[in-house]
């Protein structure tokens, strides 16, 4: 038992915003809200909503490897394509029966991460950092991106699965789980939105409780310090190694999710402005927070999608502005400035009016 509550005790701490009964009674109205959402609504835009929630697990992701590992990753759109193509070509291949999506989604998701595991070996292990870090997994993303689209001839298949080039691959099957009364099928709607949302709120919940046990609170220290944290005994490569498979793990998830909701997949999911987008999320919202970088991804992609609607030229345009302002402004991320902001605030009204 006191294991049990020693585990959920992290789900607060240093390293993550919001703890107490207020916060926690704010999260549970946050959730209840969103699952009473598809009852007031209709369900395109509840599917759509869905398209929101499968981008939100790669921006967490992005958050422990750059937040609070300190090491800026352009990796995230590779090991989203390489999950989201492995789920394709493992359902067009042995179909929907039996729950198989289930287990191709877990498949998919370990292969992204056991390519992560590699890259981030060599990474690491042989001391690559800062900038050049950066440099070689944006690299990798663009090399896997340029691969992809050249596909388009009838000799690159594997199995029954053709790899299409620019046009991608399509037509695999949607998530569907197996039930006595006949199989589930998860459209975008809302039996998949659920799914979705209980996974998300799993997966967010989980990460709190990952930054504020002993592998997160060496992961910051690490961030801030690497020297020191070496000095004090921690191999340092085998935490920034950790976070790194962890995150691409997430990225995985987002491009299995992505894929399964929109049955399909593209090169561009893997190019230069794909692999930039997520920075943008995780930079506006607050990288060194998962709630901060959770409201903000979500945020921002709404914005982003309205944009591309009516406005479409200027969408990337106002993203590349937003990302700029930011950094001027409130280099830790607008939700987490605006956080503190309102923390000060409240402090400082409790202290006048004692």
């Amino acid at each position: 038992m006191n294991s049990l509550l020693r585990f959920l005790g992290c789900l607060e701490g240093p390293q993550t915003m919001g703890r107490g009964p207020s916060f926690w009674i704010g999260f549970l109205m946050v959730l209840a809200a969103a699952c009473a959402y598809p009852a007031f609504s209709d369900g395109y835009t509840v599917g759509n909503t869905v398209y929101f929630f499968t981008w939100a697990f790669m921006a967490l992701g992005l958050s422990l490897i750059w937040g609070y590992g300190g090491a800026l990753s352009f990796g995230q759109t590779a090991f989203f394509g390489i999950a989201g193509y492995s789920y394709g070509i493992l359902t067009i291949n042995f179909g929907a029966n039996y729950g198989f999506t289930l287990i191709a989604v877990v498949l998919a998701v370990a292969l992204a991460a056991f390519f992560a595991a590699l890259l981030g070996y060599f990474l690491y292990f042989g001391r690559i950092t800062g900038v050049f870090l950066g440099i070689v997994t944006l690299s990798v993303t663009l090399v896997l991106e340029r691969f992809m689209a050249q596909t388009a001839g009838p000799e690159w298949h594997i199995g029954k699965a053709r790899l299409n080039g620019f046009n991608g691959m399509s037509n695999m099957p949607a998530l569907t789980i197996p039930w006595p009364g006949g199989n589930i099928v998860l459209f975008p709607d809302i039996g998949l939105y659920y799914v979705v949302l209980g996974l998300l709120v799993v997966t967010y919940l989980s990460l709190r409780i990952l930054v504020n046990s002993r592998f997160g609170n060496v992961l910051v220290a690490i961030r801030e310090n690497p020297e020191r944290a070496e000095m004090l005994g921690y191999d340092i490569r085998k935490y920034q190694l950790g976070a790194f498979v962890i995150g691409a793990g997430l990225a995985g998830l987002s491009g299995v999710l992505y894929t399964s909701w929109g049955q399909y997949i593209t090169p561009s999911s893997m190019g230069m402005t794909a692999a930039a987008l997520p920075v943008i999320w995780v930079a506006v919202g607050g990288r060194s927070d998962l709630t901060a970088t959770l409201v903000g991804t979500l945020v921002v992609l709404s914005a982003f999608q309205t944009l591309t609607i009516y406005g479409s030229q200027y969408a990337l345009v106002v993203m590349g502005l937003l990302l700029v302002l930011t950094v001027l402004i409130a280099p830790r991320g607008l939700v987490l400035s605006g956080a503190d902001l309102l923390g000060r605030l409240l402090r400082g009204r409790k202290e006048g009016g004692a």
